[in-house]
């Protein structure tokens, strides 16, 4: 198998941990195994949690890690005047403005606490799709209907083809937030599209968003999208079995440099917290026994 283009797309939102170290360096793995380039793609359409100082830990970790990068920002200067996702909004504006033709798409007013009122889980069950509100309505979001959805097919890698329905914690995905601007599965998609990605490394937690943005893909008429892969990897959990989280700082790749740890003492915590019984302390050892 040949790829072009994979990606790491990290967002500036607190400091990376170890998890992110997993995902970031199995990325690297397949990328020279399979001869693709890496392009950075750092997510920044959540202003209110933006700051330089995680841009820059994200690229201090990527060189502490041995990451080379083919495409994308250098530094926190070149990422805010070239790299942002701020320059590409016209195109995310021209995929929502697309969408507006398709009648798959709502107008959403529902609260995060609304919503768990209706399932304690907080699965979105379509309750404003009754309610048929204008699009240009204030404080609302745009969802797309997703309840008559049909099986997407899709590319796990290595090269299986597979088919699943769009998952509950996707129904009616978001594409527009109520503050105007793109959500995450709009932004992805189109980033992806516009940089040529065909090989995309994300964890178990983000399958959902893979069918939504399949999903939406089709939506929008990108076929080119279905023949992208992707490989869903276990997620790296803490002593407590929790999910690893930037917010709460555990693990932080940060903080283990403070420490003096080493590269070869991350492979080795990595191995650890994988249950991987041979000894990792090089990245040789990392591709050759952490790829499926």
């Amino acid at each position: 198998m040949k790829f072009a283009q994979t990606r790491i797309a990290p967002t500036p939102s607190g400091f990376l941990h170890l998890g992110n170290a997993y995902s970031f360096l199995l990325t690297k793995a397949l990328a020279e195994k399979h001869g693709a380039k890496i392009l950075l793609r750092i997510d920044d359409l959540d202003r209110e949690r933006y700051r330089q100082e995680y841009v820059q830990d994200i690229l201090d970790t990527l060189d502490f890690l041995e990451i080379q990068i083919h495409q994308g920002p250098s530094s926190v200067a070149e990422f805010e005047s070239q790299w942002t996702q701020q320059k590409r909004m016209p195109l995310y504006q021209a995929a929502l403005e697309q969408l507006q033709e398709s009648r798959l798409l709502f107008s959403c007013t529902c609260t995060k606490s609304q919503i768990l009122q209706i399932d304690p889980r907080g699965i979105y069950l379509g309750q404003c799709l009754d309610r048929r509100m204008p699009l240009d309505k204030n404080e609302a979001a745009w969802r797309i209907n997703t309840l008559d959805a049909d099986f997407l097919d899709y590319i796990a890698y290595p090269s299986t083809q597979k088919s699943a329905l769009i998952p509950e914690e996707a129904t009616c995905y978001v594409v527009r937030k109520k503050d105007t601007n793109p959500a995450y599965q709009l932004s992805s998609l189109v980033d992806d599209l516009h940089f040529g990605v065909d090989l995309i490394v994300r964890g178990q937690d983000l399958f959902p968003s893979t069918l939504a943005q399949l999903d939406l893909a089709r939506i929008l008429g990108k076929q080119e999208f279905a023949k992208t892969t992707f490989y869903h990897h276990p997620l790296l959990k803490g002593p407590d079995q929790s999910k690893l989280s930037k917010s709460a700082g555990a693990f932080s790749i940060r903080e283990l440099r403070r420490e003096g740890k080493s590269l070869a003492d991350v492979f080795h915590l990595l191995g650890k917290s994988l249950g991987i019984q041979e000894e990792i302390q090089s990245f040789q050892a990392f591709s050759e026994l952490a790829l499926p």
